[in-house]
């Protein structure tokens, strides 16, 4: 199986769910079981691409490329359940998991946090430089002097404001995370890599887990009774988003695709299913307000390897 590493970047905010909730959020976040880290399920990224990516005709070369990279048409479920179809797509979509966490900054407008264990998860997936772990809460940055997120006074540590956390940061650099910045910022438009590569910060996986859980976007809707023009009764709830600008990574992979006519090799299917680089695609739901704008972007060849 051939495999390619691709980045989510939320230009809305995001809200791929659970549709039902045991806490005080009405429609939290998909998360993890083990960990919490949010995360968004590959089904969902999946039957996106499968719609942008269909023909106008499904008839045809364009109809059978689709169908080799998707599976073909779903056929009418029976008495006895679905009826398999005669061959399977070759697209396999990994979930899409949090890698940096947007944080509103007292210096410097916002911050991309990540975390040691977020990265070392994410390594798996792309390769990359090993970051060491903090020895405390605290937090590093690539470079002190140019961090745009770095508070500093005469007589005292550099700090980082991260929503109402003073964390206090490392004096010296760390160039396992430059690096991971630069790889990054290779997979977005050139004229943004400088906003990322100035903002990354890595935080404890103590705190990181903190702010995933309590520095995500939490809206309250309600419901208008057409009737009164007012709130109508218990239609009053709460959702929580990923908000805008936050990044996550997975893999897609590919099999040698099984269809008779069009058996195409696993690059070309991966490269259909990526399409543009860049493609803008809407994922979770809450689409008809605004959630779930995403770019999808394919992780750079040779990135991991520059970064080693």
């Amino acid at each position: 199986m051939e495999s390619r590493a691709y980045l989510l970047h939320a230009l809305s905010p995001l809200h791929a769910g659970t549709g039902q909730s045991v806490g005080v959020i009405d429609l939290p976040l998909a998360r993890m079981r083990a960990t919490g880290i949010p995360f968004v399920p590959g089904s969902s990224l999946k039957g996106v691409l499968r719609e942008l990516r269909r023909p106008a005709s499904e008839e045809g070369d364009a109809g059978a490329r689709h169908a080799a990279v998707f599976g073909p048409k779903r056929a009418q479920a029976g008495p006895e359940g679905d009826v398999a179809g005669d061959f399977a797509g070759a697209l396999v979509v990994g979930d899409a998991r949090l890698l940096a966490l947007p944080v509103r900054s007292f210096v410097g407008t916002f911050a991309w946090v990540t975390s040691p264990l977020l990265l070392a998860l994410a390594r798996r997936d792309v390769g990359g430089p090993a970051v060491k772990p903090l020895e405390k809460r605290g937090a590093r940055v690539a470079s002190l002097k140019e961090c745009a997120n770095v508070y500093s006074s005469p007589g005292q540590p550099p700090r980082v404001y991260l929503e109402d956390l003073d964390v206090e940061v490392e004096p010296t650099g760390d160039a396992a995370l430059s690096a991971w910045a630069r790889s990054l910022a290779r997979a977005l438009p050139e004229a943004e890599r400088e906003l990322l590569t100035r903002r990354l910060v890595l935080v404890d996986d103590e705190t990181m887990s903190f702010l995933w859980e309590t520095a995500t976007q939490v809206d309250t809707r309600v419901s208008i009774d057409e009737k009164t023009g007012t709130a109508a009764k218990g239609q009053l709830w709460t959702e929580e988003s990923l908000p805008a600008e936050t990044l996550l990574v997975g893999v897609m992979g590919a099999t040698r695709a099984l269809h008779p006519a069009r058996p195409l090799p696993a690059g070309e299917v991966l490269a259909e299913a990526l399409g543009v680089e860049g493609t803008v695609v809407q994922l979770g739901g809450k689409a008809t307000v605004g959630r779930g704008r995403c770019r999808l972007l394919a992780w750079p060849d040779g990135a991991a390897e520059g970064a080693r």
